[in-house]
């Protein structure tokens, strides 16, 4: 089975691309991550809000020092976290859709993309919406420093994009054992099955067949890896202005 799953890639032939492209858009629209899809996410977990309360200890979410945003502390911190790296990928997929690369390549790649950046605004706006409703303090809008990505070449595009997705669904799973409330996992729960998918089509399109490549997927227990708040706070902030990098020093640790 390893054989097959971690094969060498095989190049794509260019006059099959868009067949392939509209394939693999189609494992996205058939799952229910078109646009569409997403606003029923949005109205469905809404519902899962109404019984949810601010967790007891949360800090104001503030500017610690005036150089860092702390994300705060507790359930509501870890909203304010997902929130954060959500921030960052609804910036980046909108400047994707302002690139080059977007602009030339292939009519299935761009609707791919156009899925993926809106998945990514509805993710941003829907857990915005969720911290607001707890009547929990929520961190300001970040400002992004995307100015070490190149927006003109597939290779600088579509290496970000893996880089963001890879490293938002090790977030979620490196936050999901620290979270207490129920309705808050079960939130996180739905938003990083669609990363995950967004991290598998992304892969493909970069490297055919490296969707379930060992960096992420352990290959001993077929488990997807995962990565504390710390080590992604360092990652994510290498892509955010100072005065927007965020602090995650008071989230809990296990």
């Amino acid at each position: 089975m390893s054989k097959i799953l971690f094969k060498n890639p095989e190049a794509v032939d260019p006059a099959t691309e868009p067949k392939t492209l509209l394939e693999r858009r189609s494992f996205l629209r058939y799952t229910g991550l078109s646009l569409a899809a997403g606003g029923l996410l949005l109205a469905g977990c809404s519902k899962e809000l109404d019984n949810v309360t601010a967790a007891p200890g949360v800090t104001n979410a503030t500017e610690a020092d005036g150089t860092m945003v702390d994300v705060g502390s507790g359930d509501l911190g870890i909203l304010n976290y997902a929130y954060a790296l959500e921030q960052l990928e609804a910036a980046f997929y909108a400047m994707v859709l302002e690139g080059k690369y977007y602009k030339e390549t292939s009519a299935p790649a761009r609707e791919v993309l156009r899925d993926i950046e809106a998945h990514e605004r509805i993710h941003r706006d829907f857990l915005k919406k969720a911290i607001m409703s707890t009547g929990g303090m929520i961190i300001k809008d970040l400002e992004p420093d995307f100015s070490a990505i190149d927006f003109n070449t597939k290779e600088g595009v579509l290496g970000a994009a893996k880089a963001f997705e890879d490293l938002g669904v090790s977030a979620y799973n490196g936050a999901g054992p620290l979270i207490e409330s129920p309705d808050y996992l079960t939130i996180a729960g739905k938003i990083v099955s669609v990363e995950a998918r967004h991290a598998a089509i992304i892969r493909d399109f970069l490297d055919y067949n490296s969707f379930v490549g060992p960096d992420v997927v352990d290959p001993s227990t077929g488990l997807e890896k995962s990565r504390m708040p710390a080590e992604v706070a360092s990652l994510a902030n290498m892509y955010l202005k100072p005065g927007s990098k965020i602090s995650v020093a008071n989230l809990p640790t296990s």
